[in-house]
């Protein structure tokens, strides 16, 4: 039986269909890709744009000009040049920067730490874990303004608060916590760390979700014990959520105002004054508005720098441990 398509009339054939629907195809127009979609949706940007630059960029660039000025509650802005500066860098604002640093890192550690151990137990087989995600999250959700003032009614005066109460109960001497600096200030870390805890769980819980089960048992095959998967295998995969938590950390501890404000309120004797009670202070109190921009503007170039020192040395370990 004859082979039709070795038959060279059919080969022949094919060749000249093919030959013409190449050279159709060649000859067709080619579609040109425009960018006129692309340019058009930037349209929609437009607005946003407008509405930020004018609540956030214009906003602070007045605070930048205003902070070279010796503006008041009753005097008209005049430039003065760096002289605000000056009286930041030799005035209280040492102090209050220090214990604004040191808040900071104490929040930071101790939020990670607990943050890290919670999802560390709450990513395993753990009754009712569900629940109790829920319930360490959920004061993430409350207003700092009224943490601070829950917090301020369980630690607050003999005869009064909650815990001073139990201590009467109990007949052990009642203790004036935010009346004592030192109590104050761990009162006041107290309730930052009880607060963002839970969000610092569910970053730390969502990466290690991105761990797969199947290195931790081929490590414990080899002999690895738990703390030893732990660093090698399940620390590096978390590199990404332990920076961001360390950057969110550091940002909102040197921003913390609202908790302090509604705790003590800077005080006893600005004993927990930081610089953002002391900016409020400056405008609210004193009405010297030159003084309180120049001390933000300081206290946003310092949270800049540092963000980024931390953020550079958290991303060189992160491709180390890649």
């Amino acid at each position: 039986m004859t082979d039709i398509s070795a038959h060279p009339a059919t080969t022949q054939a094919r060749r000249a269909t093919r030959s013409a629907t190449d050279s159709s195809e060649s000859s067709a127009p080619r579609r040109r890709r425009t960018r006129s979609v692309g340019r058009s949706l930037w349209w929609f940007v437009v607005p946003s744009a407008l509405v930020y630059l004018y609540v956030v960029i214009v906003p602070s660039l007045q605070g930048v000009y205003y902070s070279f000025t010796d503006w008041a509650f009753l005097n008209p802005p005049t430039w003065i040049g760096f002289q605000n500066y000056i009286d930041t860098f030799t005035g209280d604002a040492g102090a209050a920067a220090v214990r604004t640093l040191v808040i900071a890192l104490v929040v930071v550690i101790l939020q990670n730490v607990l943050g890290l151990g919670l999802a560390l137990l709450l990513n395993g087989r753990v009754f009712g874990r569900n629940t109790l995600r829920t319930v360490i999250f959920a004061p993430m959700v409350v207003s700092a303004l009224v943490v601070g003032y829950l917090f301020k009614y369980i630690f607050g005066p003999p005869g009064v608060g909650a815990i001073n109460k139990l201590l009467e109960v109990t007949g052990l001497p009642q203790v004036d916590f935010l009346g004592n600096p030192t109590w104050a200030l761990w009162i006041i870390v107290i309730t930052i760390v009880w607060q963002f805890t839970g969000s610092t769980m569910v970053i730390y819980l969502a990466g290690l979700q991105g761990v797969a089960a199947e290195l931790e048992e081929a490590a414990a095959l080899d002999g690895a014990g738990y703390w030893k998967r732990f660093w090698y295998i399940v620390r590096p995969l978390l590199a990404p959520a332990i920076t961001i938590n360390l950057m969110l950390g550091l940002i909102g501890g040197l921003k913390i105002f609202d908790q302090i404000f509604s705790l003590t309120g800077g005080g006893p004797g600005n004993s927990t004054q930081t610089i953002s009670t002391m900016i409020y202070q400056l405008f609210s109190q004193f009405g010297r508005y030159g003084s309180a921009a120049a001390l933000a503007v300081v206290l946003a170039v310092a949270v800049g720098i540092l963000s980024f020192i931390q953020f550079s040395v958290l991303r060189r370990q992160e491709r180390k441990t890649s």
